[in-house]
């Protein structure tokens, strides 16, 4: 039990900095240009986690080309759980203005559910793995959760709903890190690559598909591009200062 609660406490960093993000939105005014500049922080971070540490760990299998196959189904398992989201909201008999926070909830509770999984599959393989990219995402949870609460002040969510929602966001990536553990201790290590390999995938397609894109919906600023690289330089000392 000793290495699911050391999973538990990795878990809980990201989970911490999603939270105080969403404070903090409660606590100032936010801007349309802060909340598309916090995107792109945190889209910076998420592809360094993928390009710096979930693949090169993923392709050092004894056969390279599985990982590589398990990152494009994790394309494909976004657009899953995108389809599957967008039916839920189809089938809402609330008004749109309720199906808006279950479309914002539901695509950070996805992100945060493979944060947990790489979390947890990350420390079978190497606990200092899994303290690194637990690491991280911190810095790339601050943000989004920043954005998801003011996302959802700004549609108008009583404020006792957004605060019980930003706790909510700690179930997904408690789970997610319960089940990358307890399903792949014993797993073969192609298996547990490839889940690695199949999280960044999805990861990468959270990011273009939903964070960029909701961060191009509203006013931009000429820093997004500085704040995107930064974000990702950001990840890279950590992970050569603190992973190293």
């Amino acid at each position: 039990m000793d290495g699911f609660m050391l999973v538990l406490a990795l878990a809980a960093l990201p989970a911490a900095g999603n939270f105080l993000g969403g404070v903090a939105a409660e606590l100032f005014h936010v801007s349309e240009r802060a909340l598309s500049l916090a995107l792109h922080l945190a889209a910076g971070i998420v592809l360094a986690v993928v390009g710096l540490e979930l693949m090169p760990e993923a392709l050092k299998a004894t056969a390279p080309w599985v990982p590589i196959l398990a990152f494009v189904g994790g394309g494909l398992f976004f657009i899953g759980i995108e389809r599957a989201i967008g039916f839920i909201q189809g089938r809402l008999e609330s008004s749109e203005q309720a199906a808006g926070p279950l479309a914002i909830f539901s695509g950070v509770s996805l992100d945060l559910f493979s944060d947990g999984i790489m979390i947890g599959t990350a420390t079978v393989l190497n606990p200092a793995l899994g303290f690194l990219l637990a690491l991280g995402q911190v810095p790339a949870d601050l943000p989004e959760g920043f954005a998801a609460v003011a996302t959802l002040r700004r549609a108008g969510i009583r404020r006792r709903t957004r605060v019980l929602m930003a706790l909510g966001f700690t179930v997904p990536i408690l789970l997610g890190a319960a089940i990358g553990y307890f399903a792949l201790r014993e797993a073969p290590e192609i298996l547990t690559l490839s889940v690695l390999a199949l999280t960044g995938g999805a990861l990468t397609s959270v990011v273009v598909e939903e964070m960029i894109t909701e961060a191009h919906e509203s006013k931009t600023s000429r820093l997004e591009p500085v704040f995107l690289t930064g974000g990702f330089a950001l990840f890279a000392l950590v992970s050569v200062y603190v992973g190293g």
